[in-house]
Parts: structure tokens; sequence; C-alpha cells
């Protein structure tokens, strides 16, 4: 028997391959940065030899919907994503993105979330992907450019519709940007930069998109009372444009709404039939944004998150401090300008329904930048796995990883990637599926999951026993 050598091979582990498929015991080998084999490799010897211990491996996980712009740049070790087992971020969610913006001043909220500073913007797309190639981050990035970025550089008002000229001149800087290496478009249409575009007006901008296999996701125009028209509206765009369309976070927010998800599921399937539709969501009954004093979202609580005047604010309940400062709760927001907020405005069983929807991909949507951030920004994956997989049977073990793997992977058409399979990418995580939970909490937002033992990045090791190891093998991602 002639002996096969590998760089490293992991033996006696639980293979969840990322499929629907029963997870199997079996080895795994990774040559370079690629899985070169598969299954009882008593005839292969690994440079590295690592014993699972029976522990479970499957493929990386893919969070599709986050705001890691300039935190892949700032905190290049990512241990806020690698420590969940996250091996690929999708970023330029919500219409924003670092690039391509010229930056005149204080950027307007939302573009603040991912940085207050003008020069950790750049010019050219091109420029911010060359950053990322120049000093990578511990995991992979496929980029979006942002419509409210593309806005605020090409418009002197924000509070209109577009002229012509003005989309023309969006589209040339989109059009750019998808040549330099952008997998797509997203929109925020609920946020102040975007809410007086036009339906329009995202079409003759998305309408760029298919040449170059390129996506549009949108943090739809409303996710409570006119929930449903701003699905419709959403996939009109999708249809108009001949482009894919995923749906950002979907929730049912306020209690007006809440139970609603069986009528939006229900307009998905049916959109589904004619296009193609995705949608991410996040485990947990509360969102997070910037505070917006007019839009309180039906919420039951409302958690400060950060405020640049009032620093000491971060993690204060915004009605108790209106009581303390004996304000209105407009007049506190008004007054906590520029900050952020977390708010309880969602049901549980709209969460379940929509996780457990067979099409829902995961998305993080954390926000790395907060003083005080919302807890999925640490705890998202583990939570998907261990409450609501393991310890609720909302679903599977193999469709919870089927959710963060093969179908982001697939939807984003990110090649080679998403599979335990030979000659993909060996982006891979090692956890212990009887331990895995996120301890995070909204007190405690910070706290690392458990049950993370290696996380693997294009075939090094970015994440073991607790700590990262100091690799930093990511690689920006493109479609064409």
């Amino acid at each position: 028997m002639t002996l096969q050598k590998a760089d490293i091979v992991i033996r006696n582990a639980q293979l969840i391959d990322g499929t629907d498929s029963p997870m199997a015991t079996g080895d795994l080998a990774i040559k370079g940065d690629r899985i070169c084999a598969m299954g009882d490799l008593k005839n292969w010897h690994g440079n590295q030899e690592i014993d699972a211990g029976g522990k479970t491996l499957s493929p990386g996980f893919i969070d599709v919907h986050t705001h890691d712009d300039r935190a892949l740049l700032a905190d290049p070790l990512m241990a806020c994503k690698v420590s969940q087992g996250v091996t690929t971020v999708i970023t330029g969610n919500c219409g924003i993105s670092l690039a391509p913006i010229k930056v005149e001043g204080y950027p307007p909220p939302p573009l603040d979330i991912l940085s207050p500073n003008r020069s950790d913007f750049f010019d050219r797309f091109s420029d911010y992907l060359a950053a990322l190639s120049t000093e990578p981050p511990a995991v992979n990035a496929a980029c979006q450019v942002g419509h409210s970025s593309l806005r605020a550089e090409a418009m002197d008002s924000l509070d209109r519709q577009a002229t012509a000229k003005e989309i023309n001149a969006m589209r040339r800087r989109l059009e750019q940007a998808m040549e330099d290496g952008a997998i797509g478009m997203s929109t925020g249409l609920f946020y102040k930069p975007a809410r007086e575009a036009a339906t329009s007006e995202v079409i003759e901008l998305a309408k760029s998109l298919p040449q170059y296999g390129g996506i549009h996701t949108t943090h739809m125009r409303d996710e409570s009372d006119h929930i449903t028209e701003a699905l419709n509206e959403s996939f009109e765009i999708g249809r108009a444009a001949n482009v894919p369309v995923v749906i950002s976070h979907h929730k049912c927010a306020g209690q007006n709404n809440h139970g609603r998800s069986i009528e939006t599921l229900a307009l998905i399937d049916k959109a589904m039939e004619q296009q193609s539709i995705g949608l991410d969501a996040y485990p947990y009954i509360a969102g997070s944004t910037v505070l917006d004093a007019s839009r309180t979202m039906g919420a039951t609580r409302i958690l400060i998150t950060w405020s640049t005047p009032h620093p000491e604010c971060a993690g204060k309940d915004l009605f108790e401090l209106a009581k303390s400062w004996k304000l209105s709760v407009e007049a506190t927001a008004d007054r906590l300008q520029p900050a952020g907020a977390v708010y309880f405005m969602m049901a549980e069983e709209d969460v379940q329904r929509i996780l457990s929807y067979p099409h829902t991909m995961i998305g993080s949507d954390g926000l790395p930048h907060d003083t005080q951030p919302h807890p999925r920004l640490w705890g998202t994956f583990p939570r998907v796995l261990g409450h609501y997989a393991r310890d609720l049977g909302l679903f599977s073990m193999e469709e919870a990883v089927r959710k963060m793997t093969s179908l982001p992977a697939k939807q984003f058409k990110l090649k080679d990637r998403g599979l335990l399979a030979v000659g993909h990418f060996a982006d891979l995580v090692l956890f212990d599926r009887n331990t895995i939970v996120d301890t995070a909490t909204f007190e405690q937002p910070m706290l690392q999951a458990k049950g993370i033992d290696q996380v693997f990045v294009n075939g090094h090791c970015v994440w073991r026993d607790g700590s990262s190891t100091g690799q930093r093998s990511g690689e920006v991602l493109r479609t064409h």
C-alpha cells in the first residue's frame, strides 16, 4: 500500500458535509489550501495529525450579513467571527460600504456604523480590495457596493430623488467597482440616505449587475406595518433588473406585526417560483442599528449601544434614561446623537418560523465598532447550532450547517466553498456538537462562544483552544 502524504490529516471526526446528508464518521486531509481526500484515510500521513476525538467537522460558516467592512482592516484577526467558526464574511450590506465614496465631513448615518472618520473610506473600490489583499484578515471577504454610499457621493442632498445625471454617475461608479471585484450592490431603503430613492432608481443601478454575475441584497424600505409592500418592491427590482435578490435579516418588526411571518414567507415562496430570491436571518428577538428618534419600530425595550456625546450611556435603557433625564423619549434620543441602539421588536414565534424556513441563510448583522454591541456579533452561529438545533430541535444539526455553508455559497456564487468535498477550499470548523453554545448576552455581549475547537481558513488554522493563532489566511473573494 502506497502511503499518501498531506499537510494536515484530521482523523476520527463526525463529518457534516454541508448538504442535508447525515453526518458520518471519517477522516479528512488537507494539502495546501484545499481538501485533498476524505473517508477512511489509513493510507494517508499528515505532516500534522489531528485526532478529532469524535467531534464534528464541517465546512466553515459563511456570515452572509455583516458590517465588517472596516473591522477586516482594523482588527484583522477577527476573533468575533473565527471564534464562532465563521471563515467567510459578506460585507457592504444595508446600502453602506467603505467604497467607492469621497466623504466630506461626518459620514451620514448609518454610514457612521462603519466609521465616523472620513479617512477610513476609499475613493475607489479597487483601493479597498487592495488594502484587504495587502494586509489580509483571518477570514475571507466578499464585498458589496452600498447604494447609500453611491448616493452620498453623487448627490448634494439626500432628501430627494436622484436626477438622471446623478443616477448615471452612480451607475458608472458601481460598474467600475464591479469590474474591480465587488460581488453586488446592497440597498438600505429603510435609512435616511436612501429613503427618498425611487424604485426606478434602484432598478436602473441594479441593471448593471447581471453582466458581472452580481447580486442585490436589501434592507427593505419597511419591515413592520408595510412589510408586504416592501417585499413586493424588492421582487419588482429583481424582476426588472434580472438580478438575484436577497432579503436581508428578514423579520416582522413591532407588536402589531407579530405572527405575520406566515404571510411573508408565503409571499417569498410565491416569488421564488418566478425569480431568484434568497433571505437571511439572525437568531434573536432584538435588532440593532443607529438610534433614530423618529423610529422606535414598535420596540418594547431599547438599549443604547454607543453615543458620541454620552459614551457613558452605552448599555443603558432609553426609556429609563428618558425618565432620569426628565425628557421625552424623542428628546432623549436627540441628546444622544449620533448613537446606536438595540431594539427588542420581534416575536420568538416569528424568529423560529423564519429560521426553520428551508431557504433561510444565517447572517449575524453584528456591529463590530459598537461600544456595547448586540450579542449576535459574538454568538450567532453557535446559538443556531446549540440553542435552536440541538436544544430546541427546531431542525437537525445537518440542516443548521447547510444554512451556514452550502446554501450561502450557492446563493453568493462562492466557488469551491461551503462543502466538505475533495478539491474544495479547506475552510473548516471542528466543534463539539454536545457543548457548542453562545454565551454572549445583552449585558455581557462580547463573551466567546463555547464548543469551537479549531477553525481553518484556506488550509491554515486561525483559531485553536479558545484563542487566535495569529494566522491571517483570508482572501478577497470575487464572483467574476
